[in-house]
């Protein structure tokens, strides 16, 4: 399969990096994106185009994301606090308070009546959007270190820290699964039929994880990533793994094989560190990348539609 090698569009309006991007949900036609300057933004990525703004934040955002219905997004940064807003007017609905660090990731469960953070302050919180109580209704805390990556699930949380470990929550049995990896985790990722996980740390490797016997089945490596939260992704028929660099190239290499499907060193796409990638859910070619060079970049293949 083609990995998306073409600049389709180059969205900029952020000032100074952009620390993630991401689509809305369904048919995946926006995207949005958080930032250095303390702004939410809603783009159309198609054309480039800004569609609306969020301001509330008092410092970086670092997380972003979408409900099933896309209704509603929370986001997480800086400020330590979650923020759950109202997509079409732009308003924030509520501020959610607990954490003692800067949140670095924020998941909603399926149908957003649950929204998960992670934090600086090496804990996970779980949140439930229809009570009044401002507590979380649990804390997990086993974690060492900074909790950078979080994966939601129907009945599980699946977490990546900064002390090597990612962790799975069963929350139907009580159960927590730890597995060691030696290296900060800076992203995870499950294949669609959850039997597997892909891993991404700081020591220049993604691995992928079989969940049920805490083998590595694959390593990829080749890129740079030794000191930024980079995000390894899946493309929509899990045939291709794909992830931006530190040094604003995008690697992509095949699931089965590992083999690399781009040239020795890929082209630089951006300035600076590539701090997020993000693949289109539905389409096979379309791929974004935000980097500290200010830019959203929307990438495509020959064989675009």
């Amino acid at each position: 399969m083609p990995c998306p090698r073409d600049v389709l569009q180059r969205m900029t309006g952020h000032t100074g990096p952009v620390h993630v991007v991401s689509y809305s949900k369904g048919a995946a036609t926006y995207c949005l994106s958080g930032g250095q300057d303390r702004s939410i933004r809603l783009w159309n990525p198609i054309t480039g185009k800004e569609i609306k703004r969020y301001d509330a934040h008092g410092y970086e955002v670092l997380s972003v994301t979408c409900s099933h219905d896309n209704a509603k997004l929370a986001s997480g940064g800086g400020d330590k606090s979650l923020f759950y807003w109202d997509v079409a007017t732009g308003q924030t609905i509520r501020r959610i308070s607990g954490h003692l660090g800067r949140i670095n990731t924020v998941a909603f469960n399926e149908d957003a009546s649950v929204v998960v953070s992670g934090s600086f302050d090496a804990t996970v919180k779980i949140w439930d959007l229809k009570a009044q109580a401002r507590s979380p209704i649990q804390s997990l805390d086993e974690a060492r270190d900074a909790i950078q990556t979080l994966y939601v699930g129907t009945q599980e949380i699946v977490s990546g820290s900064v002390d090597g470990h990612f962790r799975t929550y069963d929350l139907r049995k009580g159960q927590l699964t730890s597995d060691y990896l030696g290296h900060p985790v800076t992203s995870i990722v499950p294949t669609k039929d959850l039997q597997t996980l892909l891993v991404t740390t700081l020591d220049g490797k993604i691995r992928l994880m079989d969940r049920k016997t805490g083998q590595c089945l694959n390593t990829f490596k080749g890129h740079k990533n030794e000191s930024y939260r980079c995000r390894s992704v899946l493309d929509p028929k899990e045939e291709s793994v794909i992830l931006g660099d530190e040094d604003g190239r995008v690697w992509a290499w095949d699931l089965v094989t590992a083999a690399s499907l781009t040239s020795d060193l890929p082209p630089t796409a951006h300035e600076k560190v590539i701090l997020w990638t993000e693949h289109h859910p539905v389409a096979d070619n379309q791929l974004l990348t935000a980097s500290a060079d200010g830019t959203i970049v929307l990438w495509g293949s020959g064989e675009s539609s």
